[in-house]
C-alpha cells in the first residue's frame, strides 16, 4: 500500500508578504483619485452653472470650478493616506 504525500506549503518571503497589501492599498488609492477627477470632468461637460443675480446682470460660474476645489482637497487626503508610507507591523 502506498501513501501520497501532500506538497509542502509554500512560504512566501516576508518581503513579498508585506508588499502585497501596500500594492493593493496604492491601487485602490489611485483608482479613487481617478474616479474623483472623472466626476469633475463629467460635471464640467454635463453639469449646471451657478447663476448669481447681480445689480448689473447675471454672472454664470461653471459648477466644475467649485467641485474641482473640493476634488483637489479630496485628492490630497487620499494621496496622503493611500500613497504614503505603509504601516509598519510590529515584529
Amino acid at each position: 500500500m502506498s501513501t501520497a504525500t501532500s506538497p509542502a506549503p509554500s512560504t512566501t518571503p516576508a518581503k513579498n508578504r508585506l508588499r502585497t497589501p501596500a500594492l493593493a492599498r496604492e491601487t485602490w488609492a489611485a483608482l479613487a483619485i481617478g474616479i474623483i477627477w472623472l466626476v469633475v470632468l463629467a460635471d464640467a461637460l454635463f453639469g449646471p452653472d451657478i447663476i448669481v443675480n447681480n445689480a448689473g446682470g447675471f454672472t454664470r460660474i461653471p459648477s466644475a470650478i467649485v467641485l474641482a476645489f473640493f476634488a483637489w482637497l479630496a485628492t490630497r487626503v487620499v494621496a496622503k493616506h493611500g500613497l504614503g508610507q505603509p504601516w509598519k507591523e510590529p515584529d
